[in-house]
């Protein structure tokens, strides 16, 4: 974590070192992993969302798991990720 509680960069090199780096696509585990690396301190914030946007923008319907793509969606939406 960095010193203003953000997790931005723990979540890019989780997502480039253990998500992309073995297959390229977003697993219900991995997605779960994101999802408590941004919620760590209770909030996603502007510097999480921007790396997850980015992220998130490397998958599609046809790619995940659909289950995975709803959670992946909702979430997007209750944090207002773009």
């Amino acid at each position: 974590m960095t010193s203003n509680g953000s997790n931005w960069n723990a979540i890019m090199q989780y997502s480039f070192l253990h998500v992309f780096a073995n297959d390229g696509l977003i697993d219900r585990d991995e997605l779960q992993m994101l999802e408590r690396l941004a919620l760590q301190d209770g909030a996603v914030d502007d510097r999480e969302k921007d790396v997850l946007t980015r992220v998130f923008a490397r998958v599609n319907p046809q790619t995940v798991d659909p289950a995975v793509w709803e959670e992946l969606q909702r979430f997007k939406a209750r944090f207002d990720i773009p």
